[in-house]
């Protein structure tokens, strides 16, 4: 199958999958009234890989079928395939204006990079480099959009897994059989579960396991619908209100879950390390991982600072607060970030190097420099938001109030500098969706931890950073005096 449609999307989303929300068990997420609309937001993407102008730009050809299969799959060989993988990525990050960190190019990306790694997998056993190989083969020919789970559910993180009540609420390996390896337990954070056709079980990024805890060590990736593996939902943000009030809460949902496995086969072909404590806690340093997956993330970055600006912007024109010399203070720091990203953009395509396989790497120190920032710059661009709409935020009417006996008084006392009421009121609601609802706190959340813990991050960029060459120019200098 070539790079799909959305109505082909949608139409894979209808299974048997076991996704509970709110007490109940979805029978459709396409219909769903919490879920409907993230999967349509998703579903819209994958059109735009059909939009004729776009074709060329969201689209490359098989490397095995010559049909055209989706840019974010493509194994870069120059840094002219860089650019053209970021330039797909920002178009699908702009759709969703930064809001959904999870769209499909990011899985994309990332099963590519562990398939340019393939031999690392093979030296836990030598199938598995394989089995890596023709998954990201897969998911490229049939296009299809995964979710992943990093880590242990929030139980007693001051415990070891094996240390656990039981020793299954943790995702272990219950037993081997001739079909594959039965697994029980719990994983998070699956987001965009509902609306994922795979799921890949991951090692995590910063809690490795013990020597003896062999039993947790595993990768793999399973269809979302397979028996026994339940999803359970938090509480939506798309709560069927309106979209004018709410545009990126009904739009935007990317939905979290908690993964849970009760005895779950997981065929040997699906397997990708297993058993090996040591590899599994390697695994994304040796892959590299971050050259691939943080593009992906770096691009979304500048999608999502972008829009944080340009609201920014048109807040304080619409009030007539731009002229101000604390807000073009505060502009300018967006700005400051927006640019700053962008240019750690450029700079790790520019001196990417090729791995073994000749499949060209990002430079990782400013992708790194990407992942340790945002998570306190995104809370800072809420904060300056906040500050520039300040009480407007809590005083403004919905859709109903315009459209009422009241609506006159609200276009005359709710006009903006140069704005109409009515247009004041919706660029309000934006923002607040994005700075104050619940969606835009969830986003604050996501940002500052998707990375996982920002104090220990920071931390071990500094015991993983070469600082010989800052040091010894130090004892040189000190030399001459």
């Amino acid at each position: 199958m070539p790079a799909r449609t959305g109505k082909e999307y949608l139409a894979g989303l209808r299974d048997s999958r076991t996704v509970w929300y709110a007490g109940e068990r979805v029978a459709d997420v396409t219909a769903h009234p919490a879920l409907k609309h993230g999967a349509e937001s998703i579903a819209r993407l994958y059109d735009l890989q059909h939009q004729p102008d776009l074709k060329d730009l969201m689209t490359l050809p098989s490397p095995t079928t010559g049909e055209r299969v989706g840019m974010s799959f493509i194994m870069p060989r120059t840094i002219d395939d860089l650019v053209k993988r970021r330039q797909m990525m920002k178009v699908w990050a702009d759709a969703t204006c930064g809001m959904m960190g999870r769209t499909p190019d990011f899985l994309n990306v990332s099963i590519m990079g562990f398939a340019a790694h393939r031999d690392f997998f093979a030296q836990c056993q030598p199938q598995f480099g394989d089995n890596i190989w023709r998954y990201y083969e897969y998911i490229r020919e049939h296009d299809l959009c995964l979710t992943h789970t990093l880590v242990p559910p929030q139980i007693d993180r001051s415990k070891a897994a094996s240390q656990q009540a039981d020793p299954y609420l943790v995702l272990g390996v219950v037993r081997e059989t001739s079909d594959g390896v039965i697994v029980r337990g719990a994983r998070m954070l699956a987001t965009l579960a509902p609306y994922a056709d795979e799921l890949a079980v991951y090692p995590s990024t910063f809690r490795g396991f013990q020597g003896d805890e062999q039993r947790y060590a595993m990768m793999f990736a399973i269809p979302i619908a397979t028996p026994g593996l339940t999803f359970i939902c938090r509480e939506g943000f798309d709560l069927n209100r309106p979209e004018w009030d709410h545009p990126l809460g009904s739009r935007f949902d990317e939905m979290d879950c908690v993964a849970i496995f009760d005895n779950v086969l997981v065929p040997w072909e699906r397997v990708f390390l297993y058993n090996n404590v040591e590899l599994y806690n390697r695994t994304f340093a040796a892959t590299k991982h971050l050259s691939y997956v943080g593009h992906q993330v770096a691009v979304k970055n500048i999608a999502k600072t972008e829009f944080v600006l340009g609201v920014a912007c048109l807040l304080a024109e619409t009030i007539g607060i731009k002229e101000f010399l604390h807000v073009q203070e505060k502009l300018g720091e967006l700005i400051t970030y927006l640019e700053t990203i962008k240019a750690c953009v450029r700079a790790a395509e520019v001196d990417a190097q090729p791995n073994a396989m000749g499949v060209l790497e990002l430079a990782q120190d400013p992708l790194h420099t990407v992942r340790l920032m945002y998570p306190s710059w995104y809370p800072r661009m809420i904060e300056i938001l906040h500050i520039l709409g300040a009480g407007g935020f809590m005083l403004t009417p919905s859709k109903r109030d315009l459209d009422s006996p009241v609506g006159s008084l609200i276009e005359k006392y709710y006009q903006g500098a140069n704005a109409t009421g009515a247009d004041r009121v919706k660029l309000f609601k934006l923002a607040w969706d994005l700075a104050g609802d619940a969606i835009g706190s969830r986003q604050v959340l996501y940002e500052r931890f998707f990375s996982g813990d920002p104090v220990r991050n920071m931390a071990l960029r500094y015991v993983s950073y070469d600082k010989t060459a800052a040091m010894e120019r130090v004892k040189a200098w000190l030399q001459q005096y």
